[in-house]
Order: C-alpha cells, then structure tokens, then sequence
C-alpha cells in the first residue's frame, strides 16, 4: 500500500500520474482494463454522470487486489448524511484503502432533488481528518483511528481566486493533496498558485495534480476548452499528441503532478485506448 503524497517528488523531477477511471454500470470486473492504463494510481470515479455504478470503493479495492496498482477512490458529500459517510469510511479502511478524494457531487436536477443531501466537502475532509486522530462526528472515540490520505477537488474554470480560497479552506481543514479538473494551459496553474500565495501567505503546501484531458473531437469536456484546442482537433491533430504536447509543457515548467482524465464519450463511456496512446507518447 502507498499513499498518494508518497508517491509523487517533485523534487526528483519524477512524473507521479493519477489516471481517472469511471466505475461500470453493472457488477462486472474491470481490473483487466484499469491494469492496461501504465499510471501511478487508478483513481475510480463516484456515480458519474449521477448513475447508479459499481461502489468506488469497492471497486477501488478490487483493482488493488486483482492488479497489484495503487487506487484511489473518490467519495461524494451529496448522497449520503454524515453517519452514512463515516461508517462506508470505516469500510473502506477494512478493504485496507488509504487515498480517498472528497468532493460535493454534482447537484441533482429539479426532479430528483429528494435523493440529494447538503453536507459540505470541507465538513467531510475536517471529519476525516478527525476520524485519522481517532474520533468520529460526534467526538466520540472510535476503536482504532483511520489512516486515509485526504485529497480534495477544484475547478479552476470557476475563477482561481475563488478556487484558490476554496482549496486554502480544505487544507485547512486536513486535505493532503488537490486534484483540479482538466485545465489547458500552464498560466492557470501558475495563476492558481499565485491566487493561493495571495490569500494564504505561501504557495499551496500540498501536492497539486492538474488536470490534463486527451481529447477527442466528438467528446466533452467538464471545464471550457479554448478555441485554439478544439480548431486543432476539428482539423484532425489527435487529442493524445495535443495532451502529450501539454504535458511536456507542464513537465518544463517544473509541475509534475497530474490528473489524467481520459476521453468522455456522449452516453458516459470512456476512450481508454486514446488514453494508452497517450500514455506511450510520453513513455509510458
């Protein structure tokens, strides 16, 4: 087992590549196609698309165990109050994970808001973090604490300062390291970086994993992709030669960390084979 801030140096200059992977919509294994992916953590997605899939943190477990790779799974604050989150917590630590990603969750439209709860992130991180020191929600002690490895969520496509305080808050709060949804140039990280240095005094002190997506020119993309990218791939560059071109231009810029998200396919499939070819364009 390792954790995820174990893993990545950027001091060495070593590439640390955690590699998003949607759970199926069925009971199916996956460790087989989760195993092709040469990353350094398989990090298994919570109900994209607001589906019903497989558990992440059993899946999660599950290619730990069936493939030897490291895993990570994210867990959402909006399906489940806060006696729910700490007991599958609890379960996740007796499948002996230690990474878990926070996040809030995609909100449910309209006609299914009665399936959707309220509790913050932050609130989920800071109880973690509680339940590390060996306490639950209600400050009562559990039998022996947690041992997870906190990561959190940000979207720099809804403005860096914003971002910037909202992230400063999680690591307040216990977050050890942040992954950020797909971004298509260095200056937004850089000018994410700054924004945190602003509002909190000193460059993020946790391990940042900028998202980089491969592209395709029929996929979507969950943050804006600049006109220059999608002319690009309108007139027939592959989406793996354009993301391994940004990835290179991270590498130079000393950011080595990163979140690979691999193509998003109307209906929710994911374009793993382009994500091979990627990862083969930078030697991997």
């Amino acid at each position: 087992m390792a954790r995820v801030t174990e893993l990545c140096h950027e001091a060495t200059g070593r590439p640390c590549i955690i590699c998003d992977f949607s759970p199926p919509r069925s009971g199916r294994p996956v460790a087989e196609l989760a195993a092709s992916l040469n990353v350094d953590l398989v990090s298994v997605a919570y109900n994209p698309g607001r589906s019903v899939r497989t558990d992440s943190a059993m899946l999660a477990s599950h290619i730990r165990k069936a493939t030897g790779r490291e895993a990570v799974f994210t867990l959402a604050t909006r399906d489940m109050n806060v006696l729910a989150l700490q007991s599958h917590l609890l379960g996740a630590q007796l499948l002996e994970l230690e990474n878990v990603i926070v996040v809030q969750g995609d909100p449910f439209p309209d006609r299914d808001l009665r399936l959707g709860q309220s509790y913050p992130a932050t609130g989920l991180i800071r109880g973690i973090a509680g339940m590390n020191e060996g306490v639950d929600f209600r400050d009562t002690r559990l039998d022996a604490p947690t041992n997870f490895c906190i990561g959190a969520a940000v979207d720099l496509g809804k403005g860096v300062d914003r971002e910037a305080r909202l992230a400063h808050r999680k690591v307040q709060a216990g977050a050890e390291f942040l992954i950020s949804q797909p971004v298509f140039t260095v200056e937004q990280a850089s000018g994410f970086e700054n924004a945190y240095s602003r509002i909190a005094g000193l460059p993020p002190p946790v391990p940042v994993f900028y998202g980089l997506q491969v592209m395709e020119s029929d996929g979507l993309s969950f943050s804006h992709v600049p006109r220059e990218v999608q002319d690009k791939l309108a007139a027939g560059c592959p989406g793996p030669e354009l993301a391994a071109e940004l990835y290179r231009r991270f590498r130079a810029s000393g950011r080595h960390n990163l979140y690979l998200v691999p193509p998003i396919r109307r209906g929710g499939s994911r374009g793993y084979a382009a994500t091979r070819d990627f990862l083969a364009a930078i030697g991997r």
